[in-house]
């Protein structure tokens, strides 16, 4: 965990602070107290297999290589496998590099472009493809069948320093508006939030723990959340929304809270994928 949190944290793109000010406060202060917290939640979500964000990765590149008939490699942005280890693989093939990001985000978009040789092709955002639109209606109308279905849908996206984040949001927003729309939802039906506020900086609002906890309060006792930014089930959905979230909605006097599942490794979500690509961006 220490040395995932020191790479992940000393990003520029992620901590866009002075190096003098902050590496300083990473080392003394934030990597002496932060892997121990990181790890107890990680032990909440971990599999016989590992980490879910790395297996459900690692099986939608298997499958979109099975779907395309090409070669494809996967990679952590932070960690294993690294890009540079899967770009190597790829050595002798015209790459294209799809960063697992649907809404664009300098600090998520660009930390992977960064890693990336001039020129390599790479797509950019695909926030409002069709397909993509639609295989998340897909995936909550399958949990809808399977689990019934709440009067409210909450869609929670991962936030960003409300500074500078306003093209994200923008995005977010429109995709949930997409979504909604493909879902058939009402206004009063759905809601849009952000999650995984980090620091003392304002963040983009309203914030899901908050929306969650005011939501129950009002008397709206069970509720489904989705991520749609999420493209797999990941510390942030399972632990931060399927059990921390969870308990503050219950602790407020919700009954019912259901976290839908994120696309993971869904047909809808692989032949999405492969249009995406059908599309790729130029270098």
């Amino acid at each position: 965990m220490r040395r995932y949190l020191a790479e992940f944290l000393a990003d520029r793109r992620v901590v866009p602070l002075p190096r003098w000010l902050w590496l300083p406060i990473l080392h003394g202060i934030v990597l002496r107290t932060r892997p121990a917290k990181s790890a107890e939640k990680y032990a909440q979500i971990w599999t016989p297999e590992g980490s879910p964000l790395a297996l459900h990765t690692a099986r939608q590149a298997e499958l979109l290589k099975l779907r395309l008939g090409i070669p494809v490699a996967h990679a952590m942005r932070y960690g294993e496998p690294s890009i540079a280890s899967a770009l190597q693989q790829l050595k002798d093939c015209e790459v294209t590099v799809v960063p697992l990001y649907p809404q664009y985000s300098a600090s998520a978009t660009e930390s992977v472009t960064d890693k990336l040789p001039p020129g390599m092709a790479a797509i950019r955002e695909f926030h409002a493809h069709p397909a993509y639109i639609a295989a998340l209606a897909a995936n909550v109308r399958r949990h809808w069948r399977e689990r019934g279905r709440s009067p409210l849908l909450v869609m929670s996206f991962h936030g960003l320093p409300k500074k500078g984040g306003e093209q994200y949001a923008t995005q977010c927003i429109h995709t949930a508006t997409l979504l909604a729309g493909k879902l058939g939802l009402k206004e009063s039906e759905w809601r849009v939030t952000f999650q995984s506020r980090f620091g003392y900086a304002e963040w983009l609002q309203p914030y899901t723990e908050a929306t969650l906890i005011d939501t129950a309060k009002e008397g709206n006792t069970r509720v489904d959340v989705a991520c749609p930014g999420f493209v797999s089930d990941c510390l942030e959905t399972l632990e931060e929304i399927g059990i921390t979230a969870k308990q503050k909605f219950l602790q407020a006097g919700g009954r019912e809270f259901h976290l839908i599942a994120c696309l993971n490794e869904s047909q809808e979500w692989i032949d999405a994928l492969a249009e995406i690509l059908s599309g790729r961006a130029a270098p």
